[in-house]
């Protein structure tokens, strides 16, 4: 008996080995691990709330770093949509609530989409607006919102979060 479940488990075990093949190495545009930590290494360090710059105003707004969220959004006054040469265009002025300067802004609507809320969704416009975080400058998607009612006029989402920062919750105020 000892001898038949002998001869079964080597059966088992040999039917079971592998065949060493050799591939050719062929690297395609692949990035290690160790690649991609350094290169997240060199990201800087946000915080949940930093400050932005809209070009051309000189002092920053307050922005609420949010990476639920797909867009960034802004707090824009006097939101007017018209049409210019077959393309849909919105002019609109941003408010410091801080320090009170504004400026008027005229910018192409780029996209349309529907954000999703709480008690219902709601359909957004997008603009390109040329913005400044920390040391960077750079042009991002934001959605024209009513953020009367929030704490920060802006949130920054994953638009423009990936790939340019790391977010560290337990901290703010890391930009200048």
């Amino acid at each position: 008996m000892k001898k038949v479940l002998l001869m079964i488990l080597i059966l088992l075990v040999s039917s079971c080995q592998t065949k060493q093949v050799v591939v050719p190495a062929v690297v395609h545009n692949v990035q290690t691990t160790k690649e991609i930590v350094v290169k997240k290494a060199h990201l800087p360090i946000i915080g949940e709330v930093e400050p932005i710059y809209f070009l051309p105003m000189k002092s920053p707004f307050l922005a609420r770093i949010d990476t639920g969220a797909t867009t960034s959004s802004i707090d824009a006054k006097d939101v007017v949509y018209f049409e210019r040469d077959g393309e849909r265009w919105v002019t609109f002025k941003l408010v410091n609530r801080k320090t009170k300067e504004e400026h008027v802004f005229e910018k192409k609507i780029e996209r349309s989409f529907k954000v999703k809320r709480m008690g219902d969704d709601e359909r957004r416009k997008a603009v390109k607006m040329e913005v400044k975080m920390g040391k960077e400058v750079f042009n991002a998607f934001f959605s024209l919102a009513d953020r009367e009612s929030f704490d920060y006029q802006g949130l920054i989402g994953r638009n423009i979060l990936t790939g340019r920062f790391i977010v560290d919750t337990s901290t703010s105020y890391t930009l200048n």
